[in-house]
Parts: structure tokens; C-alpha cells; sequence
């Protein structure tokens, strides 16, 4: 059996004995509480396996009530982010905003983006873990840390890809289990930095969709700019070769 197909049938299995009750324990806890092992938040990934990222210096794990982050200190903003969806978490989202980010402690003061990278930057704050899929007052709060920030184009962020966030929602309200959504950024040599502490502006923004039930995988790809409009969805295995990341195992197609 191809090993992501293995991932898949063991899924549906380890969805119904982890997921519930260590969302439960978290609920409330603020960010710094967290933990900040893989290990320690498998949910967020199909079978349980966090994607292949290349080695790299300042690679640090975070979970979060309801999204798991691997960031980079070089660049100050994720690699990726992590989410698990399903019909009960969209229809449980609070659609209160929370709009107060902050700087995640545990990340160390050398290698995180400080709310002051962004004032005057032209650029938004943008999240990759969206604010509109979090189930609770304490998800919607977490998900207001800049480690869950990339700089992208306002414009951008409020057309295209905020269609592509709501898309994505819709699509997991239908769907007949659990969606895994992987969203990052992808630079450019000699990428523009803000801040006093360089923060990287990605030149493009990635969504992994990843349907556990029927085991459908497809991706949107964004340049990070204005004037976009949403793209037609690339494949699994393109997404794989633009980024260098195995999302899923040794899945191919």
C-alpha cells in the first residue's frame, strides 16, 4: 500500500480518538501556554504526520488551540500552517473578531516579528490560519499572533484570497469529514523585508486542501500582490515541486 494511502485509512480512526478531547484541554488557555511540540498536536495533520520541510536553521513548532504552526526565525513569519475542518468546526466558528495581535512569547525576541514591523509598512497583517475558521473565543484570540502573520498586500487580502478562505469553509461545511488545510508563504531571492527586524514579504501564498473522506488533495496559489484575481487550483504534486515540501507523505498526484 503507497504510504499515502496508509495515512489516509488510519485517519478516519485517529480523527474520532484524539482530536475531541485535546481540543477540550485547550480551550481557554492562552498561546503562551501551549505546547510547542508536533508531537503534542498531531490533530492538525493527516494521520497524524507533520509535512517534510527541508532542514533549515530557527525552524521552531507551536500549537494552538485550533491550528499548528512551523515558523522560521530567518524569515520571522511561518513555513506553513496547519488546520483541521469539518462541518461541527465551521458551524461553531465565532464570527466576533478578535483584531488585538500580539507577539508570541514563546518564540525567542531574535527570531519574531514585533507588532511594530508592520505600522507604516503597507502592508497587512495576514493570517494564514484565517480568523474566520476558529471555533472559539480562545482559537479566534490565538489566532491573532503574529507568528500565524505574513506581510501581504491588502488588497490581496481582502479580494482573492479572503474568496479563497471563504471557499475553503464552504467546501469543509459540505465535505463528509475532516478537510486538512496547509497555507504558507513562498519567497524570492533577495525578497523586500519590513520592519526595524526584516520581516520576509512572500512573493506567493499557498492553500493545501486535503479532503480525508474521498482523499482528494488540490491547492491555490496566489502571487502577493494587487490586481489578482483567484486562480484555477494547481495539483498536489505541483504544489510539491513549487515549495520543495512533501505535505502528505508520498503521495504523488
Amino acid at each position: 500500500m503507497a504510504p499515502w494511502l496508509r495515512r489516509f485509512v488510519a485517519c478516519a480512526a485517529f480523527s474520532a480518538a484524539f482530536l475531541a478531547p485535546q481540543t477540550s484541554a485547550w480551550a481557554g488557555a492562552p498561546a503562551q501556554s501551549l505546547p510547542t511540540r508536533f508531537a503534542e498536536c498531531p490533530q492538525f495533520f493527516a494521520g497524524g504526520h507533520p509535512p517534510e520541510v527541508p532542514a533549515a536553521r530557527g525552524l521552531r513548532e507551536l500549537c494552538y488551540e485550533a491550528f499548528a504552526v512551523l515558523h522560521s526565525g530567518e524569515s520571522r513569519t511561518p513555513v506553513f500552517v496547519a488546520e483541521r475542518l469539518n462541518r461541527q468546526r465551521i458551524e461553531d466558528a465565532d464570527e466576533k473578531r478578535a483584531d488585538k495581535f500580539f507577539a508570541d512569547a514563546r518564540l525567542p525576541r531574535s527570531e519574531r516579528a514585533e507588532l511594530d514591523d508592520y505600522k507604516g509598512s503597507g502592508y497587512s497583517r495576514g493570517h494564514m490560519a484565517p480568523a474566520g475558521d476558529m471555533p472559539t473565543p480562545s482559537a479566534m484570540a490565538q489566532s491573532f499572533s503574529l507568528a500565524n502573520m505574513v506581510p501581504q498586500n491588502s488588497q490581496n487580502n481582502s479580494g482573492p484570497w479572503a474568496k479563497i478562505e471563504k471557499d475553503t469553509r464552504r467546501y469543509a461545511l459540505r465535505a463528509q469529514g475532516d478537510v486538512f488545510v496547509i497555507t504558507g508563504p513562498v519567497f524570492e531571492p533577495g525578497s523586500e523585508r519590513i520592519g526595524p527586524r526584516g520581516v520576509r514579504v512572500p512573493a506567493y501564498l499557498y492553500k493545501l486542501v486535503y479532503d480525508a473522506h474521498t482523499g482528494k488533495a488540490w491547492a491555490h496559489w496566489q502571487r502577493n500582490q494587487a490586481g489578482e484575481r483567484v486562480s484555477a487550483p494547481i495539483s498536489y504534486a505541483e504544489l510539491v515541486r513549487r515549495t520543495g515540501i512533501e505535505f502528505l507523505g508520498g503521495r504523488s498526484d
